[in-house]
């Protein structure tokens, strides 16, 4: 009798499926922008069927499409939204059993608060014929055969460092964000990254934190903290913080602009050039008439598609990046002393002169040699003319190259997976982005070997210098934008902790004698230091350098919320790169740390996004 139940319980539940694929009608699509690139990431909510106004939300994939099923006859409203994009209302959209309703939609750049309303009148499609199921796939395609593979640098993590062997610590600060956008990419796209693709500290300096703005007419700001490590319950984190100022003559300084373009045969995938024209159009739209705009473009050859012209004619510049199509090989080199040669004609004393290089970084023609390559940016950083680098795309991403332009040119890279990165880099955060108020700007840390054992930089790896570049103007470094926020953390073993791995030879002239940290006296007294934390910068215009220095002293306390999620970000990066200094790191701690330490005002939706990005990963991880 049991057996006769459970039978026909199976038939029940079967049949049930069947009716629902026979009556449950589908909505589907892509949604694009005005110039026809796929949109990912649109927030798409279903409304209907009316009156009962169920919903059903989804987002568009990589490729613009989206896709919601099991929807009972009747009238529905589409509504498309993204920020920064005019919201698109589709109204009684008509669902029919077993069909499906095709609803594209089209956004343009503008206001949140404009909405489009359309009564749409869409064809239907047999859900039951397999020649006639919609299927979703790029707008343009390259074949996987002869493409090159990513090329990342070798990174290998910074390691404990006895004080009593190495008590000095010396690094050049970093603004680019591209590893970030990078290893999103990679989790959005199903897969784990490379772990060479994640340089930890362009992951945590991707956020903004809230440290102090610098005072009494002082370009950057320090800010220090000291906490219990997360993931070693004997160790300590120490936060070191740099703030950039926020001026306003960033947003009244004229722009002399150079777009260098990369058109090859290798640029003609979907996530390349069509994006990159998409940002240039958001750029060229932020532009006022003091401003000024060249494009150079680079393929076998390199030529001028547009002479330097006024911010005001807007109307020549989006015709010139419409008229733009990839083919060819790369001759990067050519166009790089093309675009340079433009900006050094337009040259505006104490404005932004900068030239805007987007690239997948494959050159194979011309100049290609790392070393000639770099010689050739170094040269023309001396004339006051910077550079920024947006790299592109994912199958033969030249990661390493990019990121080496962007540091031999006073620069910074960004690694556009979205349309909507775009618009953070180029139009959010321009000021950061392209208004530079310190350059080459060094790091110094002093470690008490009476007080500390050993440290670690976490991340950094291919930023670090000798001690003695510290003093040396004539060394390059890294370069802070306007309201720019830089965070570095050390892992610190406290004096009396063992120290993972072999211990120094003994120094026979340099013994120091470490001991247990002096504690706060009863009436209050100052701890002893920790450490002393130098920094070096320069005024852009400037050769020599002016010095800043602050102090940590050896009283741990609670974590700030700064450095509350900037050790959520750093823990996860060492997840992704399996680090050799895990520790009790995990997903877990990291997700819940960065839940908590949310800001209220993150309306970017930023720090949410990580979050996401945890969950997601946690579930892929080996």
């Amino acid at each position: 009798m049991r057996a006769r139940i459970l039978f026909l319980n199976v038939v029940l539940c079967l049949l049930s499926a069947a009716v629902a694929t026979q009556t449950g009608g589908r909505i589907a699509g892509t949604v694009r922008d005005s110039t026809g690139y796929v949109l990912p990431g649109v927030r798409v909510d279903v409304n209907g069927p009316l009156p009962g106004e169920e919903v059903h939300a989804t987002h568009s994939n990589e490729q613009g499409a989206f896709n919601v099923e099991g929807l009972l006859p009747g009238r529905y409203r589409v509504t498309f939204s993204l920020e920064k994009f005019s919201t698109v209302v589709k109204e009684n959209i008509e669902v029919t059993a077993g069909l499906t309703r095709a609803v594209d939609a089209t956004l343009k750049l503008g206001e949140l608060k404009e909405v489009v309303t359309v009564s749409a009148s869409v064809p239907v499609v047999d859900v039951q014929s397999a020649s006639q199921v919609v299927t979703f796939s790029p707008a343009i395609e390259i074949p996987a055969q002869g493409r090159a593979r990513p090329k990342y640098a070798h990174v290998e993590e910074n390691p404990f460092r006895h004080v009593t062997a190495a008590p000095v610590s010396t690094f050049s600060i970093d603004v680019d964000t591209a590893s970030y956008a990078n290893v999103r990419r990679f989790i959005n796209d199903g897969e784990l990254p490379p772990r060479d693709a994640v340089r930890i500290e362009e992951m945590v300096n991707y956020f903004r934190f809230d440290y102090p703005a610098p005072q009494d007419g002082a370009p950057v700001s320090i800010t220090t903290e000291l906490a219990p490590s997360p993931w070693h319950s004997r160790y300590r984190l120490a936060l070191i913080g740099v703030r950039g100022r926020d001026t306003f003559l960033a947003e009244q300084t004229a722009r002399n602009l150079v777009f260098l373009l990369d058109v090859s045969g290798s640029m003609k995938d979907a996530r390349k050039l069509p994006l990159v024209k998409q940002a240039m159009r958001m750029l060229t739209d932020t532009l006022q008439p003091r401003d000024r705009v060249a494009i150079v473009v680079y393929a076998g050859n390199s030529g001028v598609v547009l002479p330097s012209t006024s911010g005001d004619r807007k109307d020549l510049i989006h015709e010139a990046i419409a008229r733009l199509e990839a083919g060819g090989s790369t001759n990067g080199g050519e166009g790089i002393r093309r675009a340079y040669e433009l900006a050094r004609g337009q040259y505006v004393k104490g404005g932004v002169n900068r030239v805007i290089l987007a690239t997948d970084g494959d050159f194979n023609v011309g100049v290609t040699s790392y070393g000639r390559l770099f010689d050739l940016i170094e040269r023309e950083r001396r004339s006051g003319v910077f550079l920024t680098v947006l790299g592109v795309g994912t199958d033969n991403l030249q990661d390493e190259t990019m990121e080496m332009l962007a540091d031999k040119g006073n620069g910074n890279y960004a690694y556009l997976d979205s349309v909507q990165e775009a618009y953070r880099v180029l139009v959010r955060e321009a000021s950061s982005t392209l208004v530079t108020i310190a350059k080459d700007v060094k790091i110094q840390v002093e470690f008490n070997p009476a007080a500390v054992a050993a440290y670690r930089l976490v991340g950094y790896e291919n930023r670090l210098l000798h001690t003695e570049d510290f003093n040396d103007d004539e060394k390059d470094a890294g370069d802070i934008g306007a309201g720019h926020t830089i965070t570095a953390l050390y892992e610190i073993i406290p004096a009396g902790v063992d120290v993972p791995g072999p211990s120094p030879e003994s120094l026979k002239y340099q013994t120091v004698t470490p001991r247990a940290p002096r504690s706060l006296s009863a009436r209050g007294g100052p701890a002893e230091e920790l450490l002393t934390v130098k920094l070096r910068y320069k005024e852009p215009e400037e050769r020599r350098s002016r010095l800043m220095s602050a102090v940590i002293h050896n009283a741990p306390g609670p974590m700030s919320p700064n450095l509350s999620f900037a050790s959520a970000v750093a823990e996860f990066g060492m997840l992704l790169r399996n680090s050799t200094h895990l520790g009790d790191a995990s997903y877990e701690r990291v997700i819940e740390r960065g839940r908590r330490f949310r800001l209220d005002a993150d309306a970017d939706e930023y720090r949410a996004e990580f979050i996401r990005l945890a969950e997601t990963a946690r579930n892929m991880k080996p």
